[in-house]
């Protein structure tokens, strides 16, 4: 599974066009075959379009393709919305996002989470339960309220995570307690269902910085450090060589696929969280 992806540049939102470019399936006219009666018909543009009406703007689009033929026009996709009024600053370069996942196949109800978008890399994060809870709306009764009523819930509750960045902020960490984290990182990244990894990247590669203003030793700027990483890809290593193979260079790619972003996004907050918590922070 494959996924085409944009995040603008904290300028300006998506239009409708662009929407429809990266992720055409938000733009289905009906639902897939598969569905029964009582799924309610709503696409998503329709939602779209109730989000910016209500002063939520979408500033990112993805879609994931599938192999199944006559899928690919229905498949799951995921937009970011962000309000872009005085109210919704969050901390420093940071800023409270809606993210809204949907499909026209039955493989997902409208969900939403709650995510921060960090103006210095371009990057999404996704915010843990743990915070802020998420909400999913099914396919039936007014899609289109619950959505919009739904999204405003997550951003009442963005103070808990207006407080939890600014405790990141101020907690700093050792080396090794960056190292802990890094490997914990690794094995969220790179392991198998065990645990066990096979790859040629090192914990240590997680923590290096892509900017200067990441440099700092404080948990928030080490998560985002090995967040980025984690997710950008772009990592170098040598795979050793084996019986019958010779050795070989390796680069982690980026991380597309919808629910595989989410989930790691996620687990990453939830892994800083408890180092918080381990840190002494409330």
């Amino acid at each position: 599974m494959f996924d085409r992806y944009i995040n603008v540049n904290n300028r300006y939102p998506l239009s409708l066009d662009a929407i429809r470019a990266l992720a055409p399936s938000a733009f289905a006219t009906m639902a897939h075959s598969s569905r029964s009666r009582s799924y309610t018909y709503i696409p998503t543009s329709d939602v779209i379009d109730g989000m910016i009406k209500a002063g939520f703007q979408p500033f990112a689009a993805r879609q994931s393709t599938t192999r199944t033929v006559g899928k690919v026009d229905y498949t799951k996709h995921m937009i970011r919305f962000r309000r872009t009024d005085a109210d919704t600053a969050l901390v420093s370069d940071s800023v409270p996002e809606v993210i809204l996942i949907n499909s026209h196949d039955g493989s997902s109800a409208y969900k939403l989470i709650a995510g921060v978008y960090r103006k210095v890399c371009m990057n999404g994060l996704a915010v843990s339960e743990g915070t802020i809870s998420s909400f999913a709306v099914a396919h039936k009764g007014n899609i289109v309220e619950r959505v919009i009523e739904g999204s405003f819930e997550i951003l009442r509750s963005t103070n808990a995570v207006l407080g939890t960045v600014r405790d990141w902020q101020r907690l700093s960490l050792t080396e090794g307690e960056q190292h802990a984290y890094a490997q914990a990182a690794h094995v969220l990244r790179f392991g198998d269902e065990d645990g066990k990894t096979t790859t040629p990247i090192q914990p240590v590669q997680l923590l290096r910085s892509r900017r200067t203003d990441d440099n700092a030793n404080t948990l928030w700027h080490t998560f985002n450090r090995v967040q980025e990483n984690v997710v950008r890809g772009g990592l170098r290593g040598v795979q050793a060589a084996t019986e019958g193979r010779r050795a070989r260079r390796v680069t982690t790619r980026e991380v597309t696929g919808i629910d595989q972003n989410v989930k790691l996004n996620r687990a990453l907050w939830t892994l800083t969280e408890e180092l918080a918590k381990l840190k002494g922070a409330a």
